[in-house]
């Protein structure tokens, strides 16, 4: 699981049928203080996340098919929380 910022929407018109209806978000993966790492997924939302909200990423491809209960579904990533603050003694 990770912190990650939505930095867009991705739109796919031919896509396996377990996606219809799905709006899939680009994902900027943080660093504990806040900046890019430069690494990114294309999340599943089930929180109505926006461009620009902090979110809480399940990215184990297993704990995301439950958490969507799609046992066969091809997702590795979904978004399960929008964060509204983050503290840590590192960041």
């Amino acid at each position: 699981m990770y912190i990650g910022r939505v930095s867009g929407t991705v739109v796919a018109t031919i896509k396996d049928p377990s996606l219809a209806a799905r709006k899939m978000l680009l994902v900027d993966r943080l660093t504990p203080e806040g900046k890019p790492d430069g690494s990114y997924w294309i999340a599943i939302d089930t929180v109505q996340a926006g461009v620009g909200d902090v979110v809480l990423v399940l990215d184990e491809g297993n704990g995301a098919r439950q958490v969507l209960n799609w046992e066969n579904a091809p997702i590795r990533a979904v978004i399960v929380g929008i964060v509204d603050q983050v503290t840590s003694d590192q960041a």
